[in-house]
């Protein structure tokens, strides 16, 4: 069902998020309530909960909500370079080319900056790789670079598991959870917070662009937009945006895959709407589902990945069948 009052649905997609953030940070293994949160936040609280909640959950819950925001808007651009829905910001090896680049450096004994940059530096190198061996020495196509991106990916995919292989055992906990997404050791967020912020006002601005290159190519010429520019532009957001979530908290999946599919399903296919619904409806998913890695199993924590993946499989297929009902009655 599409809401059509595009007021109500940003409505409810803010106060999602502001429960999310609250109820993430009142949770955790030393749970407070949400009065003594927001004296914390206020200042008012004593030196032990200010810390906790000021120092240690909300620099966290931040980062997931600009990285799933990230993640979430990034999947929207990379369906609308594609035009194929089931294209995803790690759809052209970013993940891959990240992960062998962050487990070379654990592997090499580096510390987390040097993590941090080997892993952004193999998702740009992957990306720009995938790009350009699928241009060759003419115009690249949707499904060439589609389908260079997915053989890359799978030869990232055979490195990683030899680098696992031939890592010592107490390096591997921390490269398998670094593998499945971890915000244990998020406590910058301002990178990300930013750009999701320039992402979004970008991609709003470029709606009108966003969806005369979602209907094709050729339409997108013949109403005189600049069709190859404005491609390179997508290609670039999109792949910083997801080389940037992956440094920041490692791989996590299906968030830009699913929420862009549902937001379309609720909103429409207006990119006025889709881009920054998105922002919120993925930010939201990703703090939701770190508060419950940080508080199933208190105080041990799971990785983040793997819930996401246990929600957006189930949440996808509902999405898909609400999706087919539709069309059959129409």
């Amino acid at each position: 069902m599409i809401v059509k009052r595009p007021a109500v649905l940003f409505a409810g997609l803010i106060a999602i998020a502001f429960a999310a953030l609250a109820i993430a940070l009142a949770s955790g293994s030393a749970d407070i309530s949400v009065r003594e949160t927001l004296d914390a936040l206020l200042g008012k609280a004593p030196e032990s909960t200010r810390s906790l909640v000021i120092d240690l959950r909300l620099p966290r819950a931040l980062t997931a909500f600009s990285v799933g925001g990230l993640l979430a808007v990034a999947g929207v651009l990379m369906q609308v370079l594609l035009r194929n829905p089931l294209a995803e910001p790690y759809i052209l090896g970013s993940s891959g080319g990240a992960a062998v680049a962050a487990l070379l450096a654990m592997l090499l004994g580096l510390g987390s900056v040097m993590i941090d940059i080997a892993a952004f530096g193999g998702a740009m190198a992957a990306t720009l790789l995938v790009f350009s061996i699928a241009h060759g020495t003419g115009s690249w196509a949707p499904a060439r670079l589609l389908l260079t991106g997915v053989v890359l990916a799978a030869g990232f995919s055979a490195a990683t598991t030899l680098l696992l292989a031939l890592s010592p055992d107490h390096n591997l906990r921390g490269m398998l959870f670094w593998l499945m997404g971890d915000l244990s050791f998020a406590f910058e967020p301002s990178r990300t917070l930013w750009l999701l912020v320039a992402l979004v006002a970008a991609g709003t601005l470029a709606a009108r662009h966003l969806n005369v290159l979602s209907r094709g190519e050729l339409q997108a010429a013949i109403v005189g937009m600049p069709v190859v520019r404005f491609r390179y532009l997508v290609f670039a957001a999109a792949s910083l945006a997801t080389a940037l979530s992956v440094t920041a908290v490692g791989v996590i999946g299906f968030i830009g895959l699913v929420v862009p599919h549902a937001v379309r399903l609720v909103s429409g296919s207006d990119h006025r709407i889709v881009v920054p619904a998105s922002a919120l409806a993925g930010g939201s998913l990703l703090v939701i589902a770190d508060t419950l890695a940080r508080t199933i199993m208190a105080p041990r924590q799971l990785p983040v990945g793997a819930l996401t993946a246990a929600i957006g499989v189930p949440l996808f297929l509902i999405l898909m069948s609400r999706s087919r009902n539709s069309h059959s009655i129409s």
